[in-house]
């Protein structure tokens, strides 16, 4: 089963290789990692995205618990959440094919963001199935290059994953 898991941790040197590190010497696969500030630039959100089944996962939670500048873990799965991710495509262009990437792009609420003699890029933010659409539709087209961000996540509602938050606060903004 897939999981999104949310840890917030001290931005310091060397933390990122740690949590990493946990993951690989257990054998365990980061399908996409996505690590940036927080509103206090003393600490990172890292949003990374694994499978495994709920038992292995909660070891893994308690795991990361114990590593030293990890401040807080979430579990971020089911259907109370919401999730996107970023993706750049350049495309091949020439006089023949700006309607076909204009219309790919619009039908699935992408944005030209650059306009070269030879190539465009597009941007756009979704869930995966979304981006997988946009892809599929450009890939007759020339797909020159993909930049894709990580998945990022946050539980819906007034639950917050923040530093002074404790276990019975959870529902309440910190």
């Amino acid at each position: 089963m897939r999981h999104i898991i949310s840890v917030l941790v001290e931005n310091e040197f060397g933390v990122l290789a740690r949590v990493s590190g946990l993951f690989s010497c257990r054998g365990f696969n980061i399908e996409s990692l996505c690590v940036a500030e927080t509103m206090d630039p003393s600490v990172s959100r890292i949003t990374l995205v694994t499978r495994g089944d709920d038992r292995v996962i909660t070891q893994v939670e308690k795991q990361l618990n114990k590593l030293i500048n990890v401040i807080r873990v979430r579990d971020v799965n089911g259907p109370a959440h919401v999730e996107r991710e970023l993706v750049l495509i350049k495309v091949a262009i020439d006089a023949d094919k700006n309607s076909a990437v204009s219309a790919a792009a619009e039908a699935c609420q992408g944005r030209i963001i650059d306009r070269a003699p030879t190539a465009w890029v597009i941007e756009m933010t979704g869930a995966e199935g979304q981006i997988a659409a946009l892809i599929e539709r450009l890939q007759p087209i020339g797909i020159l290059e993909i930049a894709r961000t990580g998945r990022v996540a946050m539980s819906r509602g007034a639950a917050v994953l923040a530093v002074d938050t404790d276990e019975q606060n959870e529902g309440h903004a910190a």
